[in-house]
């Protein structure tokens, strides 16, 4: 049997232990390790308790199991899940007994849902909903993960590609019966009509998008400054937590430092950085190296220092937000002075002045990623077809007047655009690279 036919297992839940574990079968002989493993089929889609068994006969747990038969079930496959106690000499035991079983085999990462897509259960932008929600780490991501699970670009990629491939049909009759006086003009006419009104959509919806997609990855902030400043005093406030080594020791921080924070539902990475000073210590001067070339990849830049220090240093193209750090020290209130030398006046020990710093980081991140909840374009990949399919759009209007074969093809190549997006078509190159981001399970 080939690899791909063969009937696929994994831990679908939590890693062990946990009070309960779900382990997911998939393929044409689930029904037949079910049916080894409890002694008989229960009920399709109703949960039902077995006693599951070893080939030799040996109990493996109490459990409760359900059968799902294709293609109702999630994959379009016949499905089994076995709810088992979550030890790991359970489920040690239960995957043993599944391996002994004929034509089973454990599922490589996204093989559940790569079958999902494959049997027609999901299209391509709904899987990497999937995995986008899987891995989301805020309130935001979660909302614009579940918006594309449930269609939202996918359905409309699909109207669009059935409008294209009507207004193509007008073309093409219009070239069949050419030798028929005034026909084609007739149909071409409402076709053309047709590519005008979809290109403007499609080019709406990339317009409207700004950096949305920016979301899946989250806002980089960088903290930099000279030495002994307040930095990992700030990234600990920040978190919440003792992330970075505080001292009063000039240096202490040598290394990049990164924490994953949740900012109003909108995912940033902080970044404690090394003092950028001139140093002779090779080891320092490493850090200090780092640092700069993080804070040019950062989205923003964070430069603390205190009265005593030496003023900004820009950051190539990089917004580079001045603040000023030990405000406790001359007896200020940390009020944002926007028109001054410094634009955030804080205490990291205290915490003055951070309420305004966060609230500022949120309208920043909200700018960066879009505020927009209908969102359509989540992906880099889905931005470049959805160009791909406007720049044949627009090829196919001004092809009109030189011909409608022309006209004709670039709709086709339009439409392939959209097929790509969604899956349908010559995307072999590019599943198994979706795919294997996916846990194993999924």
């Amino acid at each position: 049997m080939h690899f791909r036919d063969q009937t696929i297992f994994a831990l679908s839940s939590g890693r062990p232990p946990s009070a309960i574990a779900i382990v997911r079968v998939s393929g044409s002989e689930a029904g037949t390790a079910l049916k080894q493993l409890a002694g008989k089929m229960p009920s399709p889609r109703v949960a039902t308790r077995a006693l599951l068994r070893s080939s030799s006969g040996q109990p493996i747990d109490d459990a409760v199991v359900l059968w799902f038969p294709g293609p109702a079930s999630a994959t379009g496959e016949d499905v089994a899940e076995l709810h088992v106690h979550g030890g790991r000499a359970v489920l040690a035991s239960l995957f043993a007994a599944l391996s002994a079983t004929k034509n089973l085999r454990a599922a490589e990462p996204g093989e559940f849902t790569r079958r999902a897509f494959e049997n027609g259960k999901l299209d391509l932008t709904e899987a990497e909903g999937l995995d986008d929600l899987i891995h989301a780490d805020t309130d935001r991501q979660r909302r614009q993960a579940l918006r594309q699970l449930k269609g939202l670009l996918g359905d409309r990629a699909r109207n669009w590609r059935k409008e294209i491939v009507e207004a193509q049909a007008l073309i093409e009759a219009g070239i069949d019966f050419s030798d028929e006086g005034d026909v084609p003009a007739e149909l071409i006419a409402p076709a053309l009509e047709r590519i005008k009104a979809l290109l403007a959509e499609i080019k709406e919806v990339l317009a409207a998008q700004g950096r949305t997609e920016r979301l899946r990855e989250g806002l980089v902030v960088a903290i930099a400054g000279p030495p002994n400043v307040g930095k990992s005093t700030l990234m600990n406030q920040l978190a919440r937590r003792e992330v970075a080594i505080v001292s009063p020791h000039a240096g202490t921080t040598r290394d990049i430092i990164e924490v994953q924070l949740d900012l109003d539902g909108y995912p940033v990475t902080v970044i404690d950085t090394a003092g950028i000073r001139e140093t002779s210590d090779p080891v320092e001067q490493e850090g200090v190296r780092r640092a700069r070339a993080r804070a040019a990849e950062a989205d923003l830049v964070l430069w603390l220092a205190d009265a005593d220090t030496e003023g900004v240093e820009q950051s190539g193209t990089t917004p580079v937000w001045p603040v000023r750090n030990k405000i406790d020290l001359d007896g200020d209130k940390g009020k944002p002075e926007k028109s001054g030398a410094w634009e955030f006046r804080i205490s990291a020990v205290r915490g003055d002045g951070l309420s305004d710093l966060i609230a500022a980081m949120v309208e920043f991140a909200s700018d960066l990623f879009g505020a927009n909840e209908g969102a359509l374009i989540t992906r880099e990949r889905q931005r470049r077809l959805l160009e791909d399919t406007a720049a044949a759009l627009e090829r196919s209007v001004a092809a009109i007047a030189q011909g409608e074969e022309l006209a004709a093809e670039d709709l086709r190549a339009a439409a392939y655009s959209l097929g790509r997006l969604l899956g349908r078509v010559d995307i072999e190159d590019i599943l198994d690279v979706i795919f294997r981001e996916f846990c194993i399970g999924k």
